[in-house]
């Protein structure tokens, strides 16, 4: 569905009143949803939305996924998590995971931005130059 500019900067209004210091209040989206469902002002489905869209790209831009071939030790996980917390900031939430199929090395996603250092990461670049 397209979104009028309208809506598009009346979301981000919102999405900015319900920071605190930089850090999204999950209380405060709750009461502006509320507020907006109660007023119903023009094209609010659409403010809604778009405010949606910006609460989930937060959302992900504040989780970080690190994937592995095997289980990391305690030490490398810590190491793995103050590097991540350096580039992009305290409040980032960070999961481990284990994936065989990597076969090695790591992958770390963080929102959009995705570190492949894995081994199948690089036999899928060597086929592809062949």
């Amino acid at each position: 569905m397209k979104i009028s500019k309208r809506a598009q900067r009346d979301a981000r209004q919102l999405f900015r009143s319900c920071q605190v210091n930089g850090l999204l209040d999950e209380n405060r989206v709750r009461q502006a949803v509320a507020l907006v469902l109660a007023q119903k002002p023009r094209r609010y489905i659409e403010i809604l939305s778009r405010l949606h869209r910006l609460v989930k790209l937060d959302l992900e831009r504040r989780t970080a996924r690190v994937e592995s071939a095997a289980s990391l030790p305690a030490d490398l996980q810590t190491d793995v998590a103050n590097r991540i917390k350096k580039i992009y900031g305290d409040s980032v939430d960070i999961a481990f995971d284990r994936n065989p199929a990597l076969i090695g090395g790591l992958r770390v996603k963080v929102g959009s931005d995705v570190y492949d250092g894995s081994i199948q990461a690089r036999l899928n670049a060597l086929a592809e130059s062949f």
